[in-house]
């Protein structure tokens, strides 16, 4: 049995590692998921994990497990995910600014037929931010491969004034509920040597 991380994310790397699961092989989605615009980001979430996982499941082995996620950022029915410019990375931390929003992330365990998908939401507060705060921040370069333009993580910390719920979600990985959802499939990361 190998463990697949469907993800080239650095983050769900050190997370997955953080857990001890240290023996695992990336292999990242490469097609273009599809959901239906009418889905809640929760069902979004869930929806591209689940076509993740399914994409690397044509090529695993019958007994591998695969763990795939999807994390995006919505406030007031606006789902924001990765900014695909420098502007529109600006937007994003502008409509951010001084208002609560919600981290979902969805995640699909497999192995073979056997599938899991759940979904993690985590309330983040930023407090207000100047012009000159948001083009600082963007000039680092960090916001441009995170959902909602910032990363909590990393200098994304001093945006953030409060959160309410699982911090490791906001970074992309909500681990508390991979380690209940990997039990599922027989995998105990406290208990693996």
């Amino acid at each position: 049995m190998k463990l697949i991380l469907a993800s080239q994310s650095p983050r769900r790397r050190e997370l997955l590692e953080r857990m001890g699961l240290t023996e695992f092989e990336i292999r990242p989605a490469a097609g273009e998921e599809n959901a239906s615009p009418d889905l809640t980001p929760a069902q979004l979430v869930e929806e591209l994990s689940r076509q993740k996982a399914r994409e690397i499941a044509l090529t695993a082995e019958g007994d591998d497990v695969i763990i795939a996620a999807d994390t995006v950022v919505a406030a007031d029915e606006r789902v924001l995910g990765k900014p695909h410019s420098t502007q529109e990375a600006q937007e994003m931390l502008r409509f951010l600014s001084g208002r609560t929003h919600t981290v979902y992330t969805g995640i699909t365990v497999r192995r073979g037929e056997q599938e899991l998908t759940q979904y993690e939401a985590t309330q983040v507060l930023f407090r207000p931010l100047t012009e000159g705060e948001i083009a600082a921040y963007v000039a680092t370069g960090e916001p441009m491969d995170k959902a909602g333009a910032y990363g909590i993580q990393g200098r994304g910390c001093v945006l953030v004034e409060g959160i309410r719920g699982d911090y490791y979600n906001v970074m992309g990985l909500p681990v508390c509920r991979l380690a209940l959802m990997l039990r599922e499939f027989g995998i105990e990361p406290l208990l693996r040597e």
